[in-house]
């Protein structure tokens, strides 16, 4: 008999068929297969407090009613996908390791206690991801997570499938990565966090190891250097390569209304407004820095992306801006990087080819925002969605709560599900390439802080990311029941999240 009903998964897969019946899982299950995957499996499954899996070589052991194997072939789905069939024992079939890794934590969604014990439904799930770009931002300047708790948000965010992981290295208020031929931008502008709070940076091999930890959850890691603009940090460094400040009324009005200072030439900035800082265009040693930063970051960084940033330069005339954003982004180029910038790079003319745009705009663009980032695409690049107004993980989930912010939206679980990352510009749907889910961290001093802002929308994005748009299931009164079934993976990995009202949270 075949049942018609939804499986408790997030993402929802591109099919699935559910049989009659379950399979247990006992202290006889044995894991066959090599990969990574295998040991992915029997920690997570052993932290759920299921039976202990037992890994064996799948070359020397027959598999048994109750096993699960490990396998891949090339040819069993596209990149990054699975099959995933649960019978007398399970098959776990990857493309590659990634789709293997994917098919992995879909079992352990799947995997459920009842008052009969351990067991796993009779299904049938062939799985493969709608974007090629899943990702995810954690800003590591206003607040400075350490190495630990990098890793700890990539456990998180990886077992609901994203792949890529922004790391938003400086900012106004800090620098967060040692380099060599600049190190007085850890010396001096490190120690400090947004509000005085406490700072501090990755030494090189930091850097190394949550590269490392990130690709061994098939993440590849985007290493982000905020420039011209959000540069008040470099400035306490290095003061002959940054301009003074440049005060407006928004800044100032902010400011006293939060009861920030404003920045200062030279003196660590604790503030949150935006828009004051810019390196000096003009002189050529700025360009020396960018270059050797540039190096530094591209021979650490094994993938193909390194983002320069490029928003809010607000005190910086349009020709210097485009002056930059040429020069930066062939820069990159030179170092063997794909460059990446926020939209407004877009508006200038000679953006290096390729260059692929990081669209933060709102779901309905304003302004010039829909041109600039169309012109990433006229020079031969392609677009990250990352709408504000849907994707912003430190906006508040409603006006009490007590983290987040407010500028872009109040967005709460069903907003940050219910938008299409295609239907938002005038572009070719080939031309996106994914989206990603930024949390800005302002507001959030610790990772749980982080994670009650994270959890649970960023389910809501994986599924956007990972799940055909129109494949069944893919419609929020699905979602919100599916999602309530994350509850007790979230609080056996220990991870925080917001339990909204609306949604169905199960015990176990």
């Amino acid at each position: 008999m075949v049942f018609t009903h939804q499986l408790s998964l997030v993402p929802v897969p591109a099919a699935a068929v559910v049989h009659e019946g379950r399979m247990p899982i006992t202290a006889t299950t044995r894991v066959h297969g090599s990969s990574p995957a295998a040991d992915v499996l029997t920690a997570a499954a052993a932290r759920r407090g299921a039976p202990p899996l037992t890994s064996v070589d799948a070359s020397a052991h027959t598999p048994a009613p109750g096993d699960i194997v490990l396998r891949i072939d090339a040819d069993a789905a596209a990149s990054e996908g699975y099959r995933l069939s649960v019978g007398t024992h399970v098959e776990i079939i990857g493309a590659d390791e990634a789709g293997l890794f994917y098919g992995v934590q879909t079992l352990l969604q799947l995997l459920r206690e009842d008052d009969e014990g351990w067991s796993l439904p009779y299904v049938e799930i062939d799985d493969a991801p709608r974007f090629t770009h899943r990702g995810v931002m954690l800003d590591v300047a206003r607040h400075f997570f350490d190495v630990a708790e990098v890793k700890r948000f990539i456990d998180a965010t990886s077992a609901l499938k994203f792949n890529r992981l922004h790391l938003h290295l400086t900012d106004d208020q800090g620098w967060r990565v040692h380099i060599d031929s600049w190190p007085l931008l850890t010396e001096r502008s490190s120690a400090t966090s947004a509000g005085g709070d406490p700072g501090g940076f990755y030494t090189k091999d930091d850097y190394r190891e949550i590269v490392s930890h990130a690709a061994s959850r098939h993440m590849v890691l985007i290493p982000e250097i905020d420039l011209p603009g959000h540069t008040h940090a470099v400035g306490v460094a290095y003061p002959e390569l940054v301009e003074a400040p440049v005060l407006n009324d928004a800044l100032v009005a902010q400011s006293e209304t939060l009861g920030q200072p404003l920045p200062v030439a030279g003196e660590t900035y604790l503030g949150w407004g935006v828009g004051h800082s810019s390196v000096r265009i003009r002189e050529e040693r700025t360009y020396d820095f960018v270059r050797d930063v540039v190096r530094e970051l591209a021979e650490m960084t094994p993938g193909p992306y390194l983002h320069i940033g490029g928003d809010e330069s607000l005190g910086t005339s349009q020709e210097d801006f485009d002056h930059f954003a040429e020069r930066a982004t062939q820069i990159v180029v030179d170092a063997g990087k794909i460059p990446v910038a926020w939209h407004e790079m877009g508006a200038a003319d000679g953006i290096a080819e390729g260059t692929i745009g990081q669209y933060w705009g709102m779901k309905v663009p304003t302004g010039s925002h829909a041109a600039e980032a169309a012109h990433f695409v006229e020079r031969g690049g392609a677009l990250i969605m990352s709408a504000a107004d849907a994707t912003y993980l430190d906006m508040k989930y409603d006006d009490e709560f007590p983290l987040g912010l407010t500028w872009a939206a109040v967005i709460d679980v069903r907003t940050a599900y219910e938008w299409e990352p295609t239907a938002v510009l005038d572009v070719p749907g080939a031309a996106i390439l994914g989206t990603e889910a930024p949390l800005w961290s302002e507001t959030t001093r610790t990772i749980d802080d982080v994670e009650l802002l994270v959890f649970p929308r960023a389910a809501a994005q994986a599924e956007i990311a990972w799940s055909p748009q129109h494949g069944e299931g893919r419609e929020w009164s699905s979602f919100r029941e599916r999602l309530g079934a994350l509850a007790p993976l979230w609080k056996a990995e220990g991870t925080r999240f917001h339990p909204v009202a609306d949604i169905p949270w199960s015990d176990r």
